[in-house]
């Protein structure tokens, strides 16, 4: 069985940014993208955080699908940045970013997850590339079937 919901648009402008220190991920990101009057987008970038806060899913017996996001892991840093994506996306005409990251601490242990805004600061930089989406609308929204909120192309 394959199911899905798509929807096909264009790209746009393609803006590189620079995250300064002490600048939440998630904040900084959805700044740089209302300056650039980006509505939705794609992003890619790395860098080093100070700390991070981060989700990732657990098993839940009653949750519809048996798993859900558990309680937010906070890690204190330095954090090496080494990889996220995510898509910048609206709910309810307000941003609602959803990303994620793999990262290490000083002793090189890989995690990663679900960046949660907010928990997120910036220690020397994140070099970010944001490439957005036109025609398209990417919405962040409550998913019956999943009991989350979910990304939706219209």
């Amino acid at each position: 069985m394959i199911r899905f919901h798509d929807a096909c648009g264009t790209t746009g402008k393609t803006v590189a940014a620079r995250l300064l220190p002490d600048t939440d991920l998630i904040e900084g990101i959805e700044e740089v993208c209302k300056k650039n009057n980006i509505k939705h987008a794609y992003v890619t970038c790395f860098g080093s955080f100070k700390k991070c806060g981060y989700m990732y899913l657990v098993p839940k017996e009653d949750a519809k699908v048996g798993a859900g996001y558990g309680n937010v892991l906070q890690k204190d840093g330095p954090v090496e940045f080494l990889n996220g994506t995510g898509v910048v996306c609206q709910n309810n005409n307000a941003y609602d970013t959803h990303f994620h990251a793999t990262m290490c601490d000083a002793s090189g242990n890989v995690f990663g997850g679900h960046i949660v805004k907010g928990y997120t600061p910036t220690l020397t930089t994140v070099d970010l590339i944001i490439f957005e989406i036109k025609d398209i609308e990417m919405l962040r929204v409550y998913d019956e079937e999943t009991d989350l909120t979910q990304f939706l192309p219209e």
